[in-house]
């Protein structure tokens, strides 16, 4: 009799234990990255809201960054680089940066860079590279198991991740500059040629 008490009362404990451990994690918000190549940005998102978003420098075309889902799987402060016959310590000409957040694709990784210059551009060797300050504040904001989405298209889901109110005023601009156009091309009271 006694030992089906204790038993139920590791069962109690082990099922409060669970609960909590649960209601704890609901609580924790859901972050995804999207990272759009055509773009070459970078958006973190929290309960599908966007939360920041960063220029990126994406794979070169001889050296594309891969394209779908992945989560981060490991993290690193002052990585070392690693490729055959060559290691750079963490420093200035460290190729990684301050910062490796390494992807579910062996070998792949959001990190900063040594070449600042490249941001905005597809440059790199398929990872997908940061500025530093970028890369430090993105670092403290995700976690090991985080959701990664590399994006090689502009679909509707990614153009309203990474639409900016500076692409709405854009697109006036020229509306308006294209109306100045063709009224002040336009004989007057005569209609302008459709063709």
């Amino acid at each position: 009799m006694r030992r089906h008490v204790v038993s139920l009362e590791k069962a109690a404990l082990t099922a409060i234990f669970l609960l909590v451990s649960l209601a704890g994690a609901a609580q924790q918000p859901q972050r995804q990255i999207v990272v759009s190549i055509p773009d070459r940005k970078l958006a973190l998102l929290e309960d599908g809201d966007v939360v920041k978003v960063f220029d990126v420098a994406v794979g070169a075309v001889q050296t594309p960054s891969p394209s779908g889902d992945f989560s981060i799987v490991n993290r690193l402060e002052h990585p070392t680089y690693y490729r055959p016959g060559v290691v750079i310590e963490p420093g200035a000409s460290n190729p990684l940066g301050t910062r490796w957040m390494g992807l579910s694709q062996k070998g792949f990784g959001i990190h900063g860079t040594n070449q600042p210059q490249s941001i905005g551009k597809a440059a790199s060797h398929g990872c997908i590279r940061m500025a530093q300050r970028d890369l430090e504040e993105l670092f403290a904001l995700v976690q090991v198991g985080d959701a990664v989405s590399i994006r090689a298209e502009r679909d509707d889901e990614v153009a309203a991740i990474f639409s900016t109110d500076s692409d709405d005023d854009e697109e006036t601009v020229l509306a308006a500059i294209a109306d100045d156009y063709t009224s002040a091309t336009e004989p007057a009271g005569e209609p302008a040629n459709k063709f």
